[in-house]
């Protein structure tokens, strides 16, 4: 799932290649993915692309005051290209959901020749999702916060101090992992980052968010900032077909079960429930004791 230094690098990938331009078109191969009908999609043809930004995990694209807001969820994705195909993407057929056409350079020459040439495509991008399971999200609507998840977004992950991220954990009962990646309380963080995080502050995905001590919360803050900032600079500037590599490029310790860890050597451990994962080394967060069992567990530090 693209966190928040991926859908900052995308933003970024957006002001660089499509802030100044027109959107010329939009083709939607999947309804299912649009949210809102009022106003309708159709109505960002030919406005100017103006800005392009991010809400948590939630892209947007500011088109001349309306926005298109993207939640690439957990299987979606952006893929730009330069020269892309004029022909609408068959509705049901393949990755494509959405489709949106940004004139290019080319193609405002060629349209004032009067076609003397041949016109070549519109830059712009696809918005794809792999698998059956579908989540990938579109809105269009004149202001972000009509977006019923980003109105209830928490704070900036990026935006916290030690100070700030003690008062939001103060007082809660659920454990550090859940409180990590719940969007209502901190914004932009996944399953990846928060086992980034957590490995990098010596600190169980158990343990309990409103019993850390001062110390504990000093190196959750710094831990937070420091892997955040590092992906985010590692991001920005690739092309986003090789965001995905150098996301996995960085972890240490997500997705490695039965690896070693890169700290202490000890065994990658992995956690299942439901359909999701999540992995940590033991010496390093856990004082060496496997978590058997999300539920039978009560090891809290």
């Amino acid at each position: 799932m693209p966190e928040l230094p991926e859908v900052e690098a995308l933003a970024h990938h957006l002001r660089e290649h499509a802030v100044g331009r027109l959107v010329s078109r939009v083709d939607v191969a999947s309804l299912a993915v649009l949210k809102t009908f009022d106003p309708p999609y159709t109505d960002l043809h030919g406005r100017e692309v103006t800005g392009a930004g991010r809400f948590g995990k939630h892209l947007d694209l500011d088109c001349g005051g309306l926005h298109l807001v993207v939640h690439l969820a957990r299987a979606g994705w952006l893929r730009w290209a330069d020269n892309l195909s004029p022909a609408p993407p068959k509705p049901g057929k393949g990755p494509i959901a959405l489709r949106v056409h940004i004139d290019g350079p080319a193609a405002r020459s060629a349209s004032v020749e009067g076609g003397g040439g041949r016109r070549e495509g519109d830059r712009g991008f696809d918005l794809t999702e792999a698998g059956t399971k579908k989540g990938l999200a579109v809105w269009v609507v004149r202001d972000p916060h009509e977006v019923p998840g980003i109105e209830r977004l928490g704070p900036d992950a990026l935006s916290l101090d030690r100070e700030a991220l003690a008062g939001l954990l103060s007082g809660r009962s659920e454990r550090l992992k859940w409180v990590l990646t719940n969007q209502t309380v901190i914004a932009g963080i996944g399953n990846a980052y928060s086992d980034e995080i957590l490995h990098a502050a010596k600190l169980s995905p158990f343990a309990t968010a409103g019993k850390l001590s001062d110390e504990a919360l000093v190196r959750l803050a710094e831990a937070m900032r420091e892997i955040l900032t590092s992906a985010v600079e590692r991001s920005v500037g690739q092309d986003a077909a090789r965001l995905k590599g150098e996301k996995r490029s960085g972890l240490r310790v997500h997705a490695r079960t039965g690896l070693p860890c890169p700290v202490c050597g000890d065994t990658v451990r992995e956690v299942s429930f439901a359909d999701k994962s999540f992995q940590y080394c033991a010496t390093c967060q856990t004082g060496g004791k496997p978590l058997a069992d999300r539920r039978l567990s009560r090891l809290l530090k």
